[in-house]
């Protein structure tokens, strides 16, 4: 039983079941999702489905996207420009698919393998990152709207909610949305663009000098600029099917790909 881990499928739910199809990958091997499972494409319900229907073969860590659509169906999100959670939003099992949602973890630890969405910050070890993520994943679960309501960067600190504690919400940003820190090596959400277009003073969270969880192999998604990067402590796999790109998937044992072109446009 091999594990593979699969890039942020953003509702391609046609260009998923293609790659689940491939001869390497058999019916009895574990699935890691590293997020953001819906919108953008135009099949998430069928997608949040079937990863759901998947019970125990799947492992799912929670991404931006993912918040939003539990920020939609909570009520306290408008709708984005690229959105496409309409179906979702409207399907008869909805209130049970938000309840599995938001019982999905922000980081998933086995090992010295680590799945996140986004990455962790260079002053993190696992021990550390753990901790942190099950402490916001508690918040989440027992009073979610004022954190869905205040992820996103931009809300000044005054108009936070009660309820939010600032240290909370930051975590929930760094493990959801970073890509880039800059020279305090402070998470910074402006940039989305190749690693080549890094303004300067700014670096990949994973490019860090001594970054504390540099032994471990962090696992994760979200930067579809930064496109495939394979390396011995960061394996990065969202390589933007939503976009036209590819749904790809490795399996971790030996590092062996297997992707798909989008068949979802």
């Amino acid at each position: 039983m091999a594990t593979w881990a699969i890039g942020d499928v953003h509702g391609c739910f046609r260009s998923l079941r293609e790659l689940l199809g491939r001869a390497a990958i058999s019916p009895r091997d574990r699935l890691w999702f590293v997020g953001d499972l819906v919108n953008r494409g135009p099949r998430s319900l069928e997608t949040l489905r079937f990863v759901a229907d998947l019970g125990e073969r799947a492992t799912v860590v929670l991404g931006n996207h993912d918040l939003h659509f539990l920020s939609r169906a909570a009520g306290v999100a408008a709708p984005r420009k690229w959105d496409d959670l309409d179906e979702l939003l409207a399907a008869p099992d909805l209130e049970s698919l938000t309840e599995w949602m938001t019982q999905r973890p922000l980081l998933f630890v086995e090992g010295q393998r680590v799945l996140v969405h986004a990455g962790l910050l260079a002053s993190w070890d696992g021990d550390e990152a753990e901790r942190r993520a099950r402490r916001a994943e508690s918040a989440l679960r027992s009073g979610p709207v004022p954190y869905l309501r205040a992820f996103r960067p931009g809300l000044p600190e005054r108009e936070l909610a009660a309820e939010v504690e600032p240290e909370i919400l930051d975590d929930l940003r760094v493990f959801t949305l970073m890509r880039t820190v800059d020279a305090a090596s402070e998470p910074v959400y402006d940039f989305t663009g190749p690693l080549g277009e890094l303004p300067p003073g700014r670096r990949a969270w994973f490019d860090v000098a001594q970054r504390r969880s540099g032994e471990l192999t962090i696992v994760c998604g979200h930067w579809a600029a930064l496109g495939l990067l394979v390396r011995r402590d960061v394996v990065a796999l969202d390589t933007g099917c939503a976009w036209g790109g590819r749904l790809t998937a490795i399996r971790l044992e030996d590092l062996r790909l297997e992707q798909v072109e989008n068949l979802d446009r």
